[in-house]
């Protein structure tokens, strides 16, 4: 019974783990770099209007999900005989970890402070509020959050390898 817990635990890692670092990669890949090109008014409305959506039930639970699955499944993994799998388990916990650090350190405060500029429409200066954000600060953290997780995510899938190895010899 531990050990189905254990795949359980590892696979729903591995897969919440891999949708969040999907969805930084779509920041990084798509969002942002079309959002650079509007103008500041629409820039700040449509971030604006992305952020309020993602702020969901969904996207929370797969958001500490994905941090608490890889907890729970390295944890799963102590004791003997377990080390590769613990090893590379523990490293996507710790990689996925960095990425929520990165979101609630940096990500939150300049997201809340862009939502807080008030409506786009009513802005005297959107330019300027555009600048406040710091867009660059914004894009160049996103990209850690996309090389932690995506990595979180290898280490995670390399874990399933090593289980499955284990389980053979067995």
């Amino acid at each position: 019974m531990l050990d189905g817990l254990r795949a359980v635990a590892l696979v729903a890692a591995t897969v919440a783990t891999g949708l969040m670092a999907g969805v930084f990669g779509i920041y990084a890949l798509a969002i942002m770099p079309g959002l650079r090109t509007t103008d500041d008014r629409t820039f700040i409305g449509s971030f604006q209007a992305i952020d309020r959506a993602i702020v969901n039930p969904l996207f929370l639970l797969a958001f500490m999900g994905a941090l608490v699955l890889s907890v729970l499944a390295a944890l799963l993994q102590l004791g003997p005989g377990r080390g590769p799998v613990l090893l590379w388990t523990a490293a996507g916990a710790v990689l996925y970890l960095v990425a929520v650090v990165v979101t609630v350190a940096v990500h939150l405060p300049l997201n809340d402070a862009l939502k807080a500029a008030g409506a786009p429409a009513e802005m005297a200066d959107p330019a300027a509020v555009r600048a406040a954000f710091d867009e660059t600060r914004w894009v160049t953290w996103n990209y850690v959050r996309v090389a932690t997780s995506g990595v979180a995510f290898g280490c995670l899938a390399w874990a399933l390898v090593q289980w499955g190895r284990a389980q053979a010899t067995a």
